[in-house]
């Protein structure tokens, strides 16, 4: 039998590391090396997403974060050695995002845990 995508999801969060909503809203505030990254399709970005955050849809996330890829995402490409926060509406998606920034050479990438739903939940600032 195959695997589901629960168990994606497990092995994803087994790989990587999660903070939550007051976390990044702390680093928003206190550092400038935070790049955030949405990583859910065009229309759910410009419905609202988190301040500053740059959107990279999960299915173009290889190629966007590729610099050697000409059409490549101009500040996610040159963003390995940054803090990167990647989030979606649940923080599924952006798990398996994580897990693939890890294995393109990111060194240092976080999942928010819950997604955009948690953050909207507590109240968390929303850019629509």
């Amino acid at each position: 039998m195959g695997k589901s995508l629960a168990d994606f999801i497990r092995a994803a969060r087994r790989q990587i590391r999660e903070i939550d909503c007051d976390t990044l809203e702390d680093w928003l505030r206190s550092r400038d090396d935070v790049l955030v990254v949405d990583v859910r399709e065009a229309s759910a970005f410009l419905d609202g997403h988190l301040p500053g955050a740059i959107h990279v849809p999960r299915g173009y996330l290889e190629a966007l974060a590729d610099p050697d890829y000409g059409h490549c995402h101009p500040e996610l490409a040159v963003a390995r050695d940054r803090v990167v926060v990647l989030y979606c509406d649940s923080g599924t998606r952006s798990a398996l995002a994580a897990v693939t920034l890890q294995e393109m050479g990111f060194t240092e990438v976080y999942n928010l845990g819950g997604g955009i739903n948690v953050w909207d939940a507590e109240d968390k600032p929303v850019v629509s």
